[in-house]
């Protein structure tokens, strides 16, 4: 009997020490900081940019997740930094060979080839860059790589011009300075400092086509457009659409890395994408999570939970009372659909209201003779705008709708500005001779 009672009392001691055992490692790994290194790009670059649009969203929204934003030479470095695990997290283009120990997170926004001559460089396709000076992204970076079977399927090369690697800046200082007659680099549409250089209109964007053959032997390429105006409207820059190439921006990560961390990190960029777009505006065409599971290689643990995520034992443990509810709700949600289909029609009604009258207004605008009906119409303009904010306050009118209302009021807007231009060439002084 004493043996018993022994072996009993040695049981309730080791499940003892097994239950503090488990508390302790549940309050340890809930008050644990994970600090993770995602590697980038330049610190003048986009990737650099956004990192740290990601490092500060998810210090804010997840305390225990510290991402520490490193400088980098570019794709090829993290690829293999991410494999020896010398980073945790990596952002590359998707061209980039993969190797191993990598695994996928997310695919961020399309990165496009953009040529940049110089006009009176002579250069109108990628075989005009016989002889000529370019300059190129350092080596090791996505756009240095890829630049090299691109000339050669357009039948250059090396020995036929002369390459200079350097940094964005450095590219972007020698093209103006005329050390260069062309620069070569793989980014996001809308970069500023490729706006800036176009807007001197001493230089111009050189179409890339031919995809079909280029996916011959890069599969990864995608044909896209930069579309007219891009860079900037009013000229227009480009002046029509131009056809061009581009890659895929990748998030990737060490197949080691926790996968709760890579899981809170995923979830961050689809659910918390205004926070993302407020710091840094190219976090707006981060993929939808459909895309990014569909990247050619594997996902890690962490995203594919994301991406995969349900919940089936709530769903069977509530089953009955989900079951009850629904019944007991569906006359109420009857109702309340046809009242928010009313209330939506009248929304609609509304805004499509709105809309006419800016239509009219642009027709007046086009018409306008003088500079004071036109700022008579610009006051109209303004008053519409004031209204419509008032309804969207007030629910009269809906966010949808006030998306819908803003491009024809950004269209009457611009019409004013161009009527004022030919006025002012109509009424300008003739110049002496």
């Amino acid at each position: 009997m004493g043996k018993g009672r022994w072996g009993l009392g040695l049981l309730v001691v080791v499940a003892v020490g097994v239950a503090i055992s488990s508390i302790t490692k549940l309050i340890h790994d809930q008050n644990r900081i994970y600090t993770v290194r995602l590697a980038t790009g330049g610190t003048t670059g986009e990737y650099y940019a956004f990192g740290q649009a990601i490092a500060q969203v998810v210090e804010t929204n997840e305390p225990n997740i510290r991402v520490e934003v490193i400088e980098s030479l570019g794709s090829s470095q993290n690829m293999d930094d991410i494999h020896s695990h010398t980073v945790d997290l990596a952002l590359v283009q998707n061209d980039t060979p993969v190797q191993p120990n990598v695994r996928a997170i997310a695919q961020l926004y399309p990165e496009m080839f953009h040529l940049i001559v110089n006009k009176g460089a002579n250069i109108n396709t990628l075989t005009d860059l016989r002889g000529k000076r370019v300059a190129l992204m350092p080596e090791g970076s996505g756009s240095y790589n890829l630049f090299w079977p691109l000339s050669q399927h357009y039948g250059l090369t090396p020995s036929q011009f002369r390459v200079s690697p350097m940094t964005a800046t450095q590219a972007h200082q020698a093209i103006q300075a005329g050390s260069v007659d062309a620069l070569f680099r793989i980014i996001g549409l809308g970069n500023q400092g490729v706006t800036e250089l176009l807007a001197t209109d001493q230089f111009k964007l050189v179409p890339i086509d031919q995809i079909g053959a280029l996916q011959l032997t890069q599969p990864y390429l995608q044909s896209t457009l930069i579309p007219k105006g891009s860079y900037d409207g009013a000229s227009p820059i480009p002046p029509q659409d131009l056809p061009v190439v581009a890659v895929s921006a990748l998030l990737i990560a060490n197949i080691d890395v926790n996968p709760d961390v890579v899981k809170a990190i995923t979830r961050i960029l689809y659910e918390h994408r205004n926070e993302l777009i407020r710091i840094n505006p190219r976090t707006a065409n981060i993929q939808s999570p459909e895309a990014s599971q569909n990247l050619g290689f594997p996902l890690h643990d962490g995203a594919r939970a994301y991406y995969t995520q349900d919940n089936p034992s709530f769903l069977v443990t509530y089953a009955e009372p989900i079951g009850l509810l629904m019944s007991i709700s569906i006359l109420l949600c009857s109702s309340l659909w046809q009242g928010r289909q009313w209330l939506i029609s009248n929304q609609k009604d509304r805004a499509d209201r709105y809309n006419l009258q800016i239509l009219d207004l642009i027709e007046k605008i086009e018409q306008a003779q003088d500079f004071d009906e036109l700022q008579t119409l610009r006051q109209q303009l303004l008053d519409i705008l004031r209204k419509v904010v008032v309804d969207l306050d007030i629910d009269r009118i809906s966010p949808e709708s006030f998306q819908s209302f803003t491009f024809p009021w950004e269209v009457a807007n611009t019409a004013i500005r161009h009527q004022e231009i030919i006025l002012n060439g109509r009424y300008r002084p003739a110049t002496k001779p």
